[in-house]
């Protein structure tokens, strides 16, 4: 097959060409003016299409579709899927593709054109895009294609792209739905696809009339349908972690017992959310919420993802009742990742190095600061501050689970082997979804977290042990900076370790009475 260089690549720094000419055929469409042809440029990547092609018409017909010719036989059709069906992605824009079928229905090429995905600028290279989308190249339009799994009875299997599980799911819809409108309006002929027997066949007094099949579920429903499982077991886990929390006073009295069930819950934060579910929420997931607000909200963009979704309601709740520490300290795999690489260290006795209280303090404020950067970049472009969101490691450390160009892979394991010396040092300081997570939780309703009145004066023995530097000298906990570890928690239960409880035991010791705990 001939070579196809990216529209990207040609383009690269000049995008009005395309833009314009996209811009152009939308309002001839609009309008009902005949339309135009194909730009120049995806006129030649749909020529090497069909080999021996020597022309293409002109945009026609409802949905618009290009006749290729060579001489006067008429090869196939070529079409940008967006002029077909406009199925919003993660940007909530739809990606457009340029997809050719010849007269048997019989796809002979793909190209995608432009598109606006997050994933796709950073960290998926155009090698990846068309490995994806050449796997649809001699497969039927009338076919039904499934992303990866097993084997189904009437379907092709594709496989997906790690990391860019909506885009995927979307670029399928698209060109499947499109081709299939398409080649139905242009009386391509059912009988060559593989699901020809599972369907109605197209008889020969009938060869302007293709099957018709009833409408396609929305894309969302497919989704939710297919990571069943998926989302089974993420329920649980935020099941127990409600538990957790609820019950977090119990807990702190048995503390080994907690201490076991958080490394259980960090490993299963890290392996299942994060390597296997890919559920890694990013301060790009708060930017593109915002975009959708700003350019026309549908749930429908969000709940093509279902973990994520289910992910972002439960930290929305728990922002409300125990603010940002939840999400951070519990259900974030990169901080998980980092929080069980620390406490390896302090195991093999490796010493830590806390940061100066006063430093801490100023060094709080980066993380703010790159938040707002990225907010001042998004407002100019998305693809801008997704470039330079990359500050968060969790695509290279998490989401492609470090497979991937060596300064990124390099970028993460310096902040993992950091965090060996100083716990979760990125999350403290340079982490931008942390800042932004921690505006809302100032909305929070309850403080559950329990203190004692000779906290900070003259005790200040959580504020020395918690790993967050999150409670000030002065005793308070600083719930912007709280990853809710409960570690303070353990402590004010210990009447061999807080020393108000170590006094009143004592007391209740020298008249002979038997301590109790006292909620």
């Amino acid at each position: 097959m001939p070579h196809r260089t990216s529209l990207r690549t040609r383009f690269k720094g000049h995008p009005a060409p395309l833009l314009a000419g996209t811009v152009l055929l939308a309002f001839l469409m609009c309008t009902g003016v005949r339309a135009a042809t194909l730009p120049g440029e995806v006129q030649d990547i749909a020529l090497s299409f069909f080999p021996g092609a020597e022309r293409i018409a002109e945009l026609d017909g409802v949905p618009p579709a290009a006749p290729v010719f060579r001489g006067q036989k008429l090869l196939g059709y070529v079409f940008l899927t967006d002029h077909v069906v406009r199925i919003p992605a993660y940007s909530g824009q739809p990606v457009s593709v340029l997809v050719g079928f010849d007269v048997q229905g019989v796809i002979r090429g793909v190209h995608i054109v432009a598109h606006q995905e997050p994933i796709l600028v950073v960290g998926i290279t155009d090698q990846n895009l068309s490995a994806y989308v050449n796997q649809y190249i001699g497969g039927n339009v009338f076919d039904r294609f499934k992303i990866g799994g097993e084997e189904r009875p009437g379907y092709v299997t594709v496989d997906g792209i790690s990391g860019a599980t909506i885009t995927v799911m979307v670029l399928n819809a698209s060109i499947t739905r499109s081709a299939r409108t398409v080649a139905e309006s242009r009386g391509i002929p059912l009988e060559t696809s593989a699901m020809a027997d599972s369907e109605q066949k197209v008889t020969a007094t009938q060869p302007a009339q293709a099957a018709k099949t009833s409408p396609p579920e929305a894309l969302w429903v497919a989704s939710w349908e297919s990571r069943r499982a998926r989302i089974w077991v993420l329920a649980a886990g935020l099941l127990v972690l409600t538990l957790i929390l609820v019950l977090q006073d119990w807990l702190a009295w048995h503390a080994t017992f907690l201490k076991y069930l958080r490394l259980a819950f960090l490993t299963y934060t890290l392996v299942f959310i994060g390597w296997y579910a890919l559920a890694q929420l990013s301060v790009i997931n708060v930017l593109t919420f915002i975009r959708a607000f700003m350019s026309g909200f549908r749930w429908e963009t969000f709940l093509i993802e279902p973990l994520t979704f289910i992910l972002w309601g439960f930290v929305a709740m728990t922002l409300l009742l125990w603010g940002r520490g939840v999400y951070c300290g519990w259900l974030c795999p990169f901080g998980a990742l980092q929080e069980l690489a620390n406490k390896a260290a302090t195991r093999l006795g490796i010493r830590q190095f806390p940061i100066p209280a006063l430093v801490h303090e100023r060094l709080l404020a980066i993380k703010y600061i790159i938040l707002l950067a990225l907010f001042a970049l998004f407002l100019h472009s998305m693809q801008d501050a997704v470039r330079y969101a990359e500050v968060e490691p969790f695509k290279t450390a998490i989401t492609l689970r470090f497979q991937r160009e060596w300064p990124y892979v390099a970028y993460a394991l310096a902040l993992i082997i950091v965090s060996l010396f100083n716990s979760k040092f990125f999350c403290k300081y340079l982490c931008p979804l942390g800042a932004a997570l921690t505006i809302p939780s100032h909305f929070r309703i309850f403080d559950w977290l329990r203190r004692h009145k000779e906290c900070g004066g003259p005790c200040q023995t959580c504020a020395v042990e918690c790993p967050s530097q999150a409670i000030r000298p002065t005793g308070e906990i600083n719930a912007n900076e709280c990853h809710y570890c409960l570690d303070c928690q353990v402590t004010y239960w210990d009447a061999y370790k807080c020393p108000p409880v170590v006094e009143q035991r004592k007391r209740c010791e020298r008249r002979g009475q038997q301590f109790k705990h006292k909620l």
